[in-house]
């Protein structure tokens, strides 16, 4: 998921402690987030630094507030900053470049890679935002290649105060509005768009490109296949409005008994 929250956070110096020595014996081997990193107390200068609060890894790059915690076992690469009051989890691992805003937590096991955290945010154990795409084509000998996901048309953005509920997947260039409520097992295309105040029940599906204008609620299990421009509930498959869909069911069940008199 390419997810790319709004930038907030001013960019704060950071503050490594001259105190803390660069390993705690003559020789540190680590993986970090999937490169690994050899520490010696040499001449040449480490990569990656414990840091003060929290016995985590920084990259001597990485912009972080003294007031930060990054507990053990989590790791913080080149060119990341972390405002004021950022908590991030044992296991979790913070790329380069990422930026995450003032009092957000970070749970344990979390990757974040090519986005940037708003403040006040809570990211839950072991999610994973601004993954590659899922992009693939099947070339002229019949094999399945993976196509490259560069170059997107706008940013993955979840706007303020929404709720994502567990095993969602949010598409590459999804941008979802303030306050929305997305329940589990939802899945959202890439290049959908959600207005504010949407709120999608369990197992709600959403194709690409289609967008839902602000204030809809959408039944458990509903597909939407085309653009829903008017607020209201809906359901179904396809979606349409409730009151519409109920009837559909009512139809259903009055045609499957007649059928089943005869």
């Amino acid at each position: 998921m390419a997810a790319i929250l709004l930038r907030t956070t001013p960019r704060v110096a950071a503050v490594l402690p001259r105190s803390v020595p660069l390993c705690s014996g003559g020789h540190l081997a680590r993986f970090l987030g999937g490169v690994s990193i050899a520490c010696n107390t040499g001449d040449a200068p480490a990569e990656f630094l414990p840091w003060h609060n929290g016995g985590g890894i920084l990259h001597k790059a990485a912009s972080v507030d003294p007031t930060v915690v990054v507990e053990a076992g989590a790791v913080v690469h080149s060119g990341a900053v972390l405002a004021k009051e950022v908590v991030v989890g044992s296991g979790a691992v913070i790329g380069p470049s990422v930026s995450i805003g003032q009092s957000t937590r970070i749970g344990y096991n979390v990757v974040l890679s090519n986005c940037s955290v708003g403040e006040f945010c809570t990211i839950h154990n072991g999610a994973c935002i601004g993954q590659d795409g899922f992009g693939f084509f099947v070339d002229e000998e019949g094999k399945v290649k993976k196509k490259p996901q560069i170059g997107s048309w706008r940013e993955t953005v979840i706007g303020d105060h929404t709720k994502i509920d567990n095993l969602v997947q949010i598409g590459h260039n999804v941008v979802i509005g303030k306050c929305c409520m997305i329940c589990g097992q939802v899945g959202i295309a890439g290049s959908a768009t959600l207005g504010d105040y949407v709120t999608l029940g369990g197992r709600v599906a959403i194709r690409d490109h289609v967008s839902i204008v602000s204030k809809v609620r959408l039944a458990a299990n509903s597909s939407v296949t085309k653009d829903i421009q008017e607020p209201g509930d809906y359901g179904g498959f396809p979606a349409v409005p409730i009151n519409e869909w109920r009837r559909q069911t009512a139809n259903l069940r009055l045609l499957s008994k007649k059928d089943g008199a005869k």
